[in-house]
């Protein structure tokens, strides 16, 4: 796919083109004739056909859709064509047939082998092709030609990519020499061919198309990946644009043990980040809660999301923070009404946090780790010096209104008194609640701060549009 111009209706959110295909494979009973695998094709089709388009404006009326310049537009480069030019990559490739045909085995499970319908590889492509070519584009209401949705980056060129994709393949084809023939026995793996031949795809006709392909192979033979190699794997995604669902559906994953204090979330996590969730709809409830407690960040170990709700929630149970001072912590960083009541919301976080973790991590056993003081003075510093630009501010005005001088207050006991790590990442939410104008220099501070406390690329950005101008 590379060197092409890029499809602007196409948002894929997991797996595309060839080896979305073969992944409808293997999640499907194997087709008893060469029509009941067409028709899985067809399906795969049909299933794209009724998404909706990213974007959609269908709210909106024909006058205001003119002004915007949407309309109704023919989908030119759908599923279909993405299927249709792996599909095309294959056939027109130097690669033997056979080295195809191990290809398709290794990716879509063997469900379905050509072979034993009386097809070659290169017939059966072909079969597939033609299935998407008598197709009619479906017309998508709502959209305007645009860039793709590649977040404004390119995919890179084939050279750029190529010898990492490679790298990857040859280390798994590696390691399945090494297995013994009892370790190979035990469980199934790719094989040497079929390892060979996708590194031949990669090599020599596309290594987008290869390493996608080889994902597949991966997770249709469950092969346990080590952390270090999925990162690589993400890494090299994301360079193709591709979402992290891409990689992370249906890969084994070997992950390390939930450690609350490694720091890997790329935004706000733990009391803050269920804070800056709520908002004018949102209500304080079990679903709520459970959503930010299952909301582990990309290359994250299953219930670290809960894990760091649990610690900072327990931290403040455990604490001697008054109730009315919860009450008004969680009001200032959520700029939600202090409608919840102090331990009794504290206590039903933890509840939700433990059902989480019993279902994504039941070995965890949770502990509260000592807290990190030695920027103690460093944070309150920085909380008493904005404290008199709040003084007269009070959050939620209108609605049980609660004082920015409670907010302060509570946000020094949780500095001094029970964390400093976390009464940072509060003190970042009611900065934005608030709408406390920042300087360069203040919040170049917090920036630094947020680097020793080993926070993420995005957390402390969250503020960076209450810098003040000139």
């Amino acid at each position: 796919m590379t060197g092409r111009q890029e499809p602007y209706y196409v948002d894929h959110d997991a797996d595309f083109g060839l080896s979305g295909l073969t992944e409808a494979f293997t999640l499907s009973p194997a087709p008893e004739n060469t029509g009941a695998a067409l028709g899985l094709v067809t399906a795969k089709l049909d299933a794209y056909d009724r998404e909706c388009p990213v974007g959609s404006v269908d709210h909106l009326g024909a006058d205001e859709r003119s002004i915007l310049g949407y309309d109704t537009s023919h989908d030119d480069w759908g599923y279909a064509e993405e299927l249709r030019e792996d599909v095309r990559g294959l056939v027109e490739s130097p690669l033997a047939d056979e080295a195809i045909q191990a290809v398709w085995r290794a990716a879509a499970g063997g469900g379905w082998d050509p072979a034993a319908h009386g097809m070659s590889a290169r017939d059966w492509l072909r079969r597939i092709d033609e299935t998407c070519a008598a197709r009619r584009p479906r017309k998508v209401p709502g959209r305007r030609p645009a860039p793709s949705s590649w977040w404004g980056v390119w995919r890179p060129a084939a050279d750029e990519v190529r010898d990492d994709v490679v790298a990857e393949i040859a280390e798994i084809a590696e390691i399945v020499e090494m297995r013994s023939c009892r370790e190979r026995s035990a469980g199934p793996l790719p094989s040497p061919d079929s390892l060979s031949a996708l590194e031949e795809v990669a090599a020599r006709v596309d290594p987008d198309l290869g390493f996608r392909l080889f994902l597949r192979a991966l997770k249709v033979h469950s092969v346990r990946i080590e952390k270090a190699r999925y990162d690589r794997f993400q890494a090299l995604g994301e360079r193709f644009g591709h979402p992290a669902a891409l990689i992370d559906f249906g890969l084994d994953i070997a992950w390390p043990p939930i450690d609350t204090a490694r720091r890997d979330a790329t935004w706000d996590f733990g009391f803050s980040h269920l804070a800056g969730q709520a908002h004018q709809d949102w209500c304080e409830s079990r679903e709520e809660i459970r959503k930010t407690a299952a909301g582990d960040d990309i290359g994250q170990t299953p219930g670290s999301a809960a894990a760091v709700l649990l610690e900072d929630t327990l931290r403040l149970l455990r604490s001697a923070l008054p109730d009315a001072a919860v009450t008004a912590l969680w009001a200032g960083a959520s700029d939600r009404p202090g409608t919840t009541d102090g331990r009794d919301w504290l206590r039903l976080i933890a509840d939700v946090c433990r059902e989480r973790l019993r279902e994504a991590a039941p070995a965890y056993t949770p502990v509260v780790a000592p807290a990190r003081t030695e920027l103690a003075d460093t944070v309150l510093r920085e909380v008493r010096g904005t404290a008199p630009a709040v003084a007269d501010k009070v959050v939620s005005p209108h609605w049980h209104p609660v004082p920015a001088t409670d907010v302060m207050d509570a946000l020094e006991h949780v500095v001094t008194r029970i964390d400093p790590d976390l009464g940072f990442r509060l003190f970042l939410r009611v900065l934005s609640t608030l709408s406390v104008p920042l300087t360069r220099e203040q919040y170049d501070r917090y920036k630094a701060i947020g680097e020793r406390f080993g926070y993420g690329e995005y957390h402390v950005s969250d503020v960076d549009h209450l810098i003040e101008a000139g």
